[in-house]
């Protein structure tokens, strides 16, 4: 008999024998499970009863709950004190399938015979009562939750986050939001208080913008220390700390005290992934003063959620400072560029097919991509800038929205389809929102620049009238800032669940979170996959969560294989010295002679910046730092030289065909004549761990064994694949090796 089943029988019995306690026990099942699946109607009366009593909160996902493996009792050392006292069960009748057969008989049965009816009528409302202690203790040794659920409801309650940060509660500060579009000079009127202050915190959603503001305070005579994921920077020889600090958002420090604060960017706290920084910014600084510099749609966001903590939120409103226009005509051919234009591009294919055109046009271009290192980025952005240089045309992604100073007369949108990966793993293709159109058009024509108006288009005729559309649109208020567990949260959920995977304490621990209204939980793919990933390597929970939260670009396989090397060297103990990573990577390397060689050094430079990660987490097993910095500025001379002649190596891997730009057009014109008919198009991709969603396989790809797929998809290398069995099949026992080969022989051979 099945739980939920044997469950739902134990709630029908009249009251009787034992009825007190099983009725407590019946409504913590019912409070916990939720109604039964196939139950009569009576059952979801219950399940309601249950829900008001615990304050209206959801029923929780219990197929998130995996149940843990009971091993069947041996022998005793007393003998079989029960067979003795009555007789051995013969079990070798109970055949699966008659089992099986039998119970969908009875369940399925509009009526049964009368000598049936009236045994089963004994069992469930007689003698049930004597075997449902045993059930109820199996049930609890296989679902643990069973006996913390209420302890898990309170650490997953999220619904009073300004109560997580007593210092900033414990001082009234100021909160002044500048508000306005690019280029009105917010942030500048935010920064100019910050330098004025006595000691300050700059807040940015990027490293560029960090070392940025980092290198004008120090200019200006303000010192100033950098705090990023991968670097520590202090002006002082000795290494006393500044009085100001530039630094990622996820960097700041919600225990230090400050005059003033800067939050950059304040309306990313929208973001699904990343919201939550932002959310514990506003606020957790512990700061007299905290300017915000944003959208105007974050503005009543913020004042509700500053209400909570008894803070005003006084608003200062911004115009743009030079004129933009959008032109009444589309360029529709590349022999219609001019200094200053700049071609934004959404997929790297179209960016090295525009690159190519605008070379055989004898024109020079820079390249701007999101991948790219942060000091290629500035060397391409300075070659653009450089009036004596000859390049006068940039092509770039996204990427240029914010980080970079650009001097730029004309923005023109090669496409208004952005893919994207919705929360269900699907691949979306949908035209860009009216905010992200508003941020790359406004960087056109900027105050600091050489062109003093600016201009946007399209590249081809009919999108025109649907940048008009998106660009006349009022942008829409901001609902809810993201929350994320922390490690101490994550912690108290494993101490109930110990034998919870990771992954899975996440699942558990999102579908039981709290939160009001105003918030939401970030997507936890992203840590999930990686904690997938180094799932079968034996570390402790907090180290194992800190791998987690490393960021890694999960598209890229060498890097996922280097998180997971790293891992595998940390819980051996072993130190991971600058000359092991040297011959990890196969350094000396050599200058990329295609698109792909400059992708994989792309990813290198990644694997480096991982390392300079871990390594201000875990300096004792990560020690060169300083070692690795340095071989990662050789690396970014490298990349920098390959970028500078991409269109060399785009002729390179055209001729090895390991670029096909001509299918890549075809394809992005029809995708964007089909997106113009519907408002959005899902392509459901093949959901793999971590939740990222695959692109769509080739045709018979669906046929191919699942590792095959994987590589094919780039999820996995041969190497890595190799790795993953050799690790397995060592783990494995010699008895339940030869049987796991049994059953691949009788299945298929190509089963793994």
């Amino acid at each position: 008999m099945s739980f939920p089943r044997c469950a739902l029988l134990w709630a029908r019995l009249p009251a009787g024998r034992g009825a007190g306690s099983r009725a407590a026990t019946c409504s913590a099942l019912r409070a916990l499970a939720g109604p039964f699946p196939g139950a009569p109607g009576r059952v979801p009366s219950l399940a309601a009863s249950s829900s008001s009593a615990s304050g209206g909160s959801k029923a929780p996902n219990t197929s998130l709950f995996v149940p843990l493996t009971v091993k069947p009792q041996g022998p005793s050392a007393d003998g079989d004190v029960g067979a003795e006292l009555t007789r051995p069960l013969d079990k070798t009748r109970l055949f699966h399938q008659a089992f099986i057969s039998f119970r969908n008989y009875i369940m399925q049965s509009h009526s049964l015979d009368v000598d049936i009816h009236i045994v089963l009528n004994d069992i469930c409302f007689t003698h049930v009562d004597d075997l449902f202690p045993f059930f109820l203790r199996h049930a609890k040794q296989i679902f643990p939750v069973l006996e913390c659920k209420e302890d898990l409801r309170k650490i997953s309650d999220l619904r009073i986050p300004p109560n997580w940060y007593p210092e900033a509660r414990a001082i009234q500060r100021k909160i002044i939001f500048h508000s306005g579009p690019t280029n009105s000079g917010k942030t500048y009127h935010a920064i100019q208080r910050y330098l004025s202050a006595r000691s300050g915190v700059y807040c940015g959603p990027l490293k560029l913008l960090a070392h940025e503001i980092f290198e004008k305070s120090n200019a200006a005579g303000v010192p100033c220390d950098l705090v990023t994921g991968e670097e520590r920077q202090t002006v002082d020889p000795e290494g006393k700390q500044a009085t100001h600090v530039s630094c990622t958002v996820e960097m700041c420090s919600v225990t230090t005290p400050y005059e003033v604060a800067v939050i950059d960017e304040i309306q990313m706290i929208r973001d699904s992934g990343r919201g939550w920084a932002w959310t514990r910014a506003l606020l957790g600084l512990c700061a007299e003063e905290v300017h915000l510099c944003g959208e105007s749609a974050a503005i009543d966001l913020v004042a509700e959620l500053l209400y909570t903590t008894g803070e005003e939120v006084e608003v200062h409103k911004y115009e743009r400072l030079t004129p933009i226009s959008v032109l009444d005509h589309a360029l529709e051919s590349l022999d219609n560029l001019q200094p200053g234009d700049c071609i934004v591009c959404f997929s790297k294919n179209d960016i090295y097919s525009v690159s190519r055109q605008i070379e055989i046009r004898g024109l020079e271009s820079a390249v701007i991509y999101g991948s790219l290192p942060p000091g290629t980025k500035l060397a391409q952005a300075r070659k653009f800038n450089d009036p004596s240089d000859p390049c006068k045309i940039l092509v770039a992604t996204d990427a240029i929205g914010m980080g970079l100073n650009l001097s730029i007369r004309r923005i023109i949108f090669y496409s208004l389809i952005k893919p994207s990966i919705n929360e269900k793993g699907e691949k979306e293709l949908e035209p860009i929102t009216t905010s992200q159109a508003l941020q790359i058009a406004g960087r056109a024509g900027r105050f600091s620049s050489h062109f003093k108006e600016g201009e946007v288009t399209t590249m081809h005729r009919e999108d025109l009238a649907l940048l008009k559309e998106i660009l006349n649109r009022p942008v829409e208020p901001i609902q809810a800032a993201g929350l994320h567990p922390t490690a101490e949260q994550i912690e108290m959920f494993a101490y109930h669940l110990p034998e919870t995977t990771l992954s899975n304490l996440i699942d558990i621990f999102v579908d039981f979170a709290q939160v009001d209204g105003q918030y939401f939980v970030c997507n936890m793919d992203d840590f999930k996959f990686s904690a997938e990933l180094i799932q079968h390597i034996p570390l402790g929970l907090r180290v194992r969560y800190v791998f987690c939260t490393a960021p890694i670009n999960k598209k890229q396989p060498f890097v996922c294989s280097s998180l997971l090397q790293f891992a595998r060297q940390f819980s051996r103990n072993e130190p991971l010295t600058f000359a092991w990573l040297r011959r990890y990577i196969k350094w000396p390397l050599l200058p990329p002679k295609n698109i792909k060689d400059l992708m994989d050094l792309e990813a290198v430079h990644d694997v480096f910046d991982l390392y300079l990660w871990l390594s201000y987490r875990f300096m004792d097993m990560f020690p060169d730092s300083s070692l690795v910095r340095n071989l990662q500025k050789e690396l970014d001379v490298i990349i920098q030289d390959g970028v500078h002649n991409i269109t060399k190596l785009i002729k390179l891997s055209e001729s090895r065909k390991i670029l096909n730009l001509e299918s890549s057009q075809s394809g992005n014109q029809s995708r964007l004549s089909g997106t113009l008919k519907s408002p959005a198009k899902r392509t459901r991709g093949t959901k793999s761990a971590g939740g990222k969603a695959a692109e769509p396989l080739s045709p018979g790809a669906s046929e191919l064994p699942l590792a095959s797929r994987l590589v094919q998809q780039g999820l996995l290398t041969a190497d890595m694949l190799k790795q993953l069995q050799k690790e397995w099949l060592t783990q494995q026992p010699e008895h339940g090796r030869e049987k796991a080969g049994t059953r691949r022989k009788k299945k298929d051979p190509n089963a793994d």
